[in-house]
């Protein structure tokens, strides 16, 4: 591994300090959407020229809101850019579209609610839009639309190699960092113009907020994204600003043991993959296992160590041998709760067909949290047991 940009724990908690707000040493959550304007109306002062970026006070929290303001500035400092935050991750994803106008999208695989917004762009859209995938050529008016690492597998993809690529017929390349947040990677350092999160895993952390967030290299460009935002209705509602910005003050101390455990654990379960019997896992279980840690040269000779920086993916995937045990492994686990989602702090486990029709029936997704790593691989291994047993003992 290439050595890791530190994540600043004072940037964390002291990025915002600069935005007024009260005396309180946490935040206060602010409930209200409108303020008092204290002075009559000025007809020459407008939406144009209120400071999104630094507002001295706030109008209505469609446009600014003090808590909301407070998290984009810390997620700005953490992502090198400027960052601003939606209601979700499909939000931030469909506002992406809308600024960036392309004639085609360049996609292949992940996230299946991604292709979803871009169906529903493409269908209200009065310009045609075409999909094509990663490796086609790519013509003026592209955008490439990369996910790394890839969900639900986990596996990484080369920034650099799509950024020349798209950035050589004057596109644009997306990049979805969903799975991994700073300190693990930092997008714009291998030529990614637009940085999307889900906002409502790493960031979140907690399983208790919906939020998504688009990242941009200039303030010019933040500042259209606002607007746009305005007239969407997309921003987050004041209460998840509020989590959000409790959630940004402990990633660093979050992430990488996320990351630490995943890795630990991606290694460990690769033991037993094709099939194999190993340290308890029964013979028969585990097909493959997909991490970003196990995959190796590419065909070009690029290895994602470099751009994954400060440590692995804390999200992966397996492939059991039989559909049966990956329909009974998730509700064979004591720590890993079966449920969709990654980020937070605790350990998940789903089959992944249960969220994603189009997911193969074996694939187990594992979004791996903050607990001890040899409970969770003593959990994981009574759960393998439990599930080689006949159907009946089940």
């Amino acid at each position: 591994m290439a050595p890791s940009k530190k994540l600043s724990g004072t940037d964390l908690v002291h990025a915002d300090d600069q935005v007024p707000h009260g005396l309180e040493v946490a935040p206060a959550i602010s409930v209200s959407t409108t303020f008092r304007n204290p002075k009559p109306w000025d007809p020459s002062i407008g939406l144009d020229v209120l400071n999104a970026w630094d507002p001295e006070r706030h109008v209505y929290s469609r446009y600014t809101q003090e808590v909301s303001t407070r998290a984009e500035r810390v997620l700005s400092k953490i992502n090198d850019g400027y960052a601003l935050t939606y209601a979700s991750g499909l939000a931030a994803s469909y506002a992406a579209l809308v600024h960036l106008k392309p004639k085609r999208v360049a996609i292949t695989g992940g996230y299946h609610g991604v292709h979803m917004s871009i169906n529903v762009y493409k269908r209200s859209s009065k310009e045609p839009l075409e999909i094509i995938g990663l490796d086609d050529e790519f013509k003026p008016g592209d955008i490439c639309w990369l996910e790394t690492p890839l969900n639900p597998t986990g596996e990484a993809r080369d920034m650099k190699y799509y950024a020349d690529k798209i950035h050589a017929v004057g596109g644009k390349l997306i990049v979805d960092a969903t799975f991994a947040p700073p300190p693990l990677q930092y997008p714009f350092k291998w030529g990614t113009d637009v940085v999307l999160h889900s906002g409502t895993k790493y960031f979140g952390g907690h399983s208790d907020l919906l939020c998504g967030v688009l990242v941009v290299k200039s303030k010019e460009e933040w500042s259209e994204l606002w607007s746009q935002r305005t007239f969407l209705g997309s921003m987050m509602g004041s209460l998840e600003a509020w989590l959000l910005l409790r959630s940004l003050r402990t990633l660093h101390l979050r992430v990488p043991r996320q990351s630490e455990n995943a890795t630990a654990l991606a290694k460990w379960l690769s033991g037993a993959a094709g099939g194999k019997a190993y340290d308890g896992i029964p013979a028969g279980m585990i097909d493959i296992v997909w991490h970003s840690s196990l995959q190796g040269k590419d065909s070009r000779g690029w290895e994602p160590s470099a751009q994954l920086e400060g440590g692995w993916n804390p999200t992966f995937a397996i492939l059991m041998k039989h559909k049966e045990h990956a329909t009974h492994l998730p509700h064979s686990t004591k720590c890993f709760i079966p449920a969709t989602s990654l980020g937070g702090i605790e350990s998940l486990i789903e089959q992944r067909v249960a969220s994603d029709a189009g997911a193969d029936p074996r694939l187990i997704r594992i979004s791996v949290g903050v607990e001890d790593i040899e409970d969770l691989k003593a959990d994981l291994r009574q759960a393998f047991q439990a599930v080689s047993k006949p159907k009946s003992k089940l």
